[in-house]
Parts: structure tokens; sequence; C-alpha cells
């Protein structure tokens, strides 16, 4: 019996070693004074501060299916927005892609003439309760999952795509030719 159990125990390790050696944990940014995962930078692009305001404000329903409810402040006075919203995070079982938790994030959007800012942090697992994401980032966790980096390469993917989405929506549009004919 102790047999069957050590090795039971060892292909459990081998299997361990094996999925976690699949998914490297990313390379996520830590912000120096918080530690915490935040991504931050300074775009410039052209425009005034209302008119990157009002480019952000159309983005909005492209990214959100309910942009009220996920924008928390939208203040064209001081070139404020900030959004507070989600998104899952999976595993496959079977060949059947299955929702693991949800992520809980803040973005903060901030304007200038001919720049803008955006923060995306405050990640927290919501699941039966909120831990923040960094948790998956200690792997002498006493609950340590290998799955946790695949949720790590998960959530910088979807962050990387949202970042690239609102710079694709901050592009000035395209000058109309007039039609002369």
């Amino acid at each position: 019996m102790k047999n069957i159990r050590s090795i039971y125990i060892a292909f459990l390790t081998i299997i361990a070693g094996i999925a976690s050696a699949q998914v490297a944990t990313p390379q996520l940014p830590l912000d120096p004074d918080t530690k915490l995962i935040t991504y931050k930078e300074v775009v410039t692009q052209t425009g005034t501060k209302e008119q990157l305001f009002n480019r952000a404000v159309e983005w909005l329903p492209k990214q959100y299916v309910n942009p009220v409810d996920a924008t928390k402040v939208r203040n064209p006075e001081t070139g404020l927005i900030e959004v507070r919203h989600r998104f899952d995070v999976s595993y496959e079982a079977k060949g059947v892609p299955r929702t693991s938790c949800s992520i809980d994030y803040t973005m903060r959007l901030e304007f200038k003439d001919g720049r803008y800012r955006y923060t995306i942090s405050d990640f927290l697992i919501h699941d039966v309760s909120r831990a923040p994401v960094e948790r998956w980032l200690d792997k002498t966790d006493k609950s340590y999952n290998p799955s946790w980096d695949a949720y790590l390469t998960e959530l910088d993917q979807d962050v990387k795509a949202l970042i690239e989405s609102l710079k694709k929506g901050m592009m000035p549009p395209p000058e109309k030719k007039e039609d002369i004919w």
C-alpha cells in the first residue's frame, strides 16, 4: 500500500513539474513603490485634452458592452476617466475551455493636450473572496498551483490586448476627402 501511495505522489509531482515547465511566469510590470502589478504609459497623441477625452468616450462602447456601468468617473474638466471592470481567466478540461475565475481591475485614463496616460492596476481575483492577483506570483504559497502561471500569462495577454485596443481607439479619425466631381 505504501508503494502505491509513493508511486502516486511521485506521479503527481512529475505531472505538476511538467505543467509548471510548460508555462513560465510572464514578466509582469510591478510598481516599484507598491510592488503591485501595474501597466502604465504616457502616450503622445495629436489632439487637445478635450479631443482625446472624446476619443476615449467613443472607444468605450467598442470595448465594453455596458460602458456606463464600467466607467465610474467621466470628468471632462479634469480629463479623467476611470473604468472598473473584469475579465475571465480560463483553463481547458477535456478540450473544453472553462472559466476558472474573474479578475477585477481598475483603469485610469488621464488626458492633457498632446498626450494621455493610462494606468491599469488593482487586479483582484474575483472568486469566493477577493484576493490580490500578486498572490499568484508567490510560488512558496502553501496553496500554490502550477496553473497560476497560465492565469498570469492570460492576464498579461488580456491587458496587452486592452492597451492595443485603447491605442487604436485614440488615433485621430481619418480626414474625410471632399468628393469633388
